[in-house]
Order: C-alpha cells, then sequence, then structure tokens
C-alpha cells in the first residue's frame, strides 16, 4: 500500500506528496473551471498517469525481451465533457525512435493495454492508442 498525502492550499491549489519518496506535486485547476492552469489539474494527472503507465508497462516488457526503449514517448491529448463535466477521451500516441522486429512490436502494442491505469478507466471514456515506430 502506498500512501499520498493531500493538501488543500487555498485558491483551488493542492500540494501532494508521496509518501515513499516525500516528492511533491503540486495541482491547480484548469483555466476553464475557474483556475490559473498554473500546474497540472486533477484531470491532467489522469493523463499524465495513463500515459507514463503505457510507457512503463512497454519498458517491463521491452527490458524482459532484452531490449531497450529508451527515448520512447507519450503524448495524451484530454477531451473534457460537460454534462457533467468529466474526461470524455484520452488520445494516446506513442512513438517509439527504435527499429524492432514486428514481433517485437506487436508484443509491446499489446503490453500498453495491460497498463493498470488503463485498465482501471471508465469504459465512458475513449481512449484510442496510436503507435508511431522508428
Amino acid at each position: 500500500m502506498v500512501s499520498i498525502t493531500m493538501e488543500y492550499q487555498g485558491d483551488l491549489h493542492c500540494r501532494a506528496v508521496h509518501g515513499p519518496s516525500g516528492t511533491t506535486l503540486l495541482t491547480d485547476a484548469p483555466a476553464d473551471n475557474q483556475g490559473n492552469a498554473e500546474s497540472f489539474s486533477p484531470t491532467d494527472l489522469v493523463a499524465t498517469a495513463l500515459g507514463t503507465c503505457i510507457l512503463t508497462v512497454m519498458g517491463m516488457k521491452a527490458q524482459a525481451m532484452g531490449s531497450d526503449i529508451s527515448g520512447a514517448t507519450a503524448t495524451v491529448e484530454k477531451a473534457m465533457l460537460s454534462e457533467p463535466r468529466r474526461i470524455g477521451r484520452l488520445a494516446t500516441r506513442i512513438s517509439i525512435p527504435h527499429v524492432l522486429s514486428e514481433h517485437q512490436k506487436d508484443l509491446l502494442e499489446r503490453s500498453a493495454l495491460t497498463c493498470p491505469v488503463h485498465k482501471s478507466m471508465s469504459a465512458e471514456i475513449e481512449m484510442p492508442i496510436d503507435f508511431a515506430w522508428g
């Protein structure tokens, strides 16, 4: 179990502390919802969690295959819905700047879908993933 402690600091800002490491993270409400967009919004962190989770599980799979995907990137485009206000779409683009066999690519693409964040999301959220290789 991991404990993360959050504190509301006023003016729609929060501070989160990761228990095991002590690392801090700040949030702000988005500009389109009463905030100043001075940091990640809570829903931005959901998009961030999705992209970093996909890269992490792909990295684990690459290591298990004796490969390295260092330099791979994820870009997640988040679209909000208004009624009720919620995440409607998280479109992810994964770019891997390495030459890999078709078999390796297939294994890595399938591993991306095993990401715990992806598996934990509501089925109401569209989550297409696009891969760019080499």
